[in-house]
């Protein structure tokens, strides 16, 4: 997870008083901010700095946070998006997240919940990011996934695409439980009977190539899923 200072945030609120004093705390809780005062003079910032984390009021004059909020995901699709508003509508929590928004909190809001929120979203992307990763330590194998190659200390075994996609997702949750309609829905793209089946003779195929490594279990977990589970022994001396 990023450290505080690591986090320029671009904050956009138009109220003379609560901007100065939001940007005061939050570069004294070590969150480096930089305030505009519309959603015009926000993308003009962001399109000229190095931001990233934005907190946007709804409600501001020249560009409302909405508008914002869109034009700044044509450019940055993955940066935190926080919505502040005094209205607590439905419709407008709704369009937040329809438009990119991460997270959503109303005004009159807590400091400390406002950085329980920042710190919240941080976590999630920093988890999505690293279940992005290519290449997998499970046991004493590695799997490289763009390779599409599970390296033993004897052999390189070669994955077929299929295989390689199972194997990442299972990578992706190791120690948890991969559902079954989940698995078929992320690698195959559809929940049938043929997928079923297919995924099971996939299966087998990837227990064959892990007993490798007697530590590495592929476990089934009746009528639910898979589970990578990798045991850690103790060595003894």
């Amino acid at each position: 997870m990023k450290t505080q200072n690591e986090i320029k945030i671009l904050l956009a609120e138009d109220d003379l008083n609560f901007g100065p004093f939001l940007q005061s705390y939050l570069n004294v809780k070590g969150y480096p901010c930089f305030l505009a005062c519309n959603g015009e003079e926000a993308l003009d910032a962001f399109s000229t700095g190095e931001y990233n984390f934005c907190i946007t009021d709804v409600m501001m004059p020249v560009k409302d946070g909405f508008t914002l909020a869109k034009q700044i995901r044509t450019r940055n699709q993955s940066i935190p998006i926080l919505f502040t508003t005094a209205r607590n509508l439905e419709e407008d929590r709704l369009k937040g997240f329809q438009v990119g928004g991460d997270d959503y909190i109303t005004k009159p809001f807590s400091m400390e919940e406002l950085i329980c929120r920042i710190q919240a979203i941080i976590r999630r992307i920093d988890t999505a990011k690293q279940r992005e990763q290519l290449v997998f330590p499970i046991g004493q194998l590695t799997f490289d996934y763009t390779m599409q190659l599970i390296m033993t200390p004897n052999q390189q075994i070669r994955l077929t695409p299929k295989e390689s996609d199972l194997l990442r997702l299972l990578c992706q949750y190791q120690n948890e439980v991969v559902y079954r309609s989940s698995a078929l829905t992320k690698v195959w793209g559809s929940d049938n009977v043929y997928t079923t089946r297919s995924m099971d003779v996939y299966m087998t195929k990837l227990r064959k190539f892990l007993r490798e490594d007697p530590d590495i279990q592929l476990q089934n977990i009746h009528g639910t899923g898979f589970r990578l589970f990798i045991q850690n022994r103790k060595k003894s001396y």
